[in-house]
């Protein structure tokens, strides 16, 4: 599987390169799963927000052009049986995984099966926004912990570092990245809304046209 980790999205032509070049072909060619789960776990979205994820509001993952959009909603999976979705799944290109709380998606990768349907999914790109790239890391920071239920920080560690998002968003985001750092015990980058971080076979490059800081070794 190939990734595409952002902060705020395809929001550069450079990203845009980028996730074409993952891709292996125009977007416009392409078809997309929205997961809009993560959303449900934090407490500053709602129906709303989920709605703006799933059907765009000219700014989203989805309204890049794609040739089809479909919405993979991870809390229904273990209700249906893993032979109808999965074929859902590996019909398509990109899996345009949104924010939220991502220790609540984490939590419904999990169970819902999907988190150990990603293995075998080779030629699939995923691109993530803010939770839905931190969902990969070993762990998330428990500052960015916001669904109750959340036993701790951990993640899926589908890649070795973690994603510190939004950096510069807010005043006191700089600070903060360095608290976050020291917290970890591992490598991890802050990345702003212009930053994304790419990983092929392991290897991870930073794509952007604004700021970012690598912490650890």
């Amino acid at each position: 599987m190939k990734f595409l980790l952002t902060s705020g999205g395809v929001t550069n032509p450079s990203i845009r390169g980028a996730l074409v070049e993952l891709l292996g072909r125009p977007i416009e060619e392409c078809h997309a799963l929205s997961v809009p789960t993560a959303q449900w776990g934090h407490p500053m979205c709602g129906p709303g927000s989920v709605r703006r994820s799933v059907a765009g509001d000219g700014t989203n993952l989805t309204d890049l052009g794609w040739a089809s959009v479909g919405v993979l909603e991870l809390t229904a999976l273990p209700t249906i049986g893993a032979e109808r979705w999965q074929s859902w799944v590996r019909d398509a290109d990109v899996l345009l995984v949104d924010g939220g709380d991502a220790t609540y998606l984490s939590h419904w990768m999990r169970e819902s099966g999907l988190a150990d349907l990603l293995p075998s999914l080779t030629d699939m790109v995923w691109v993530g926004v803010s939770a839905g790239s931190m969902v990969l890391a070993p762990r998330i920071g428990s500052s960015f912990v916001e669904w109750p239920s959340a036993v701790d920080d951990r993640s899926l560690g589908v890649v070795d570092f973690s994603i510190f998002p939004h950096l510069n968003a807010f005043p006191e985001n700089t600070l903060d990245a360095e608290r976050w750092a020291a917290e970890l015990g591992g490598p991890g980058y802050a990345s702003d809304e212009q930053t994304a971080i790419q990983v092929v076979d392991g290897t991870v490059e930073v794509v952007s046209e604004g700021e970012w800081t690598r912490f650890g070794v």
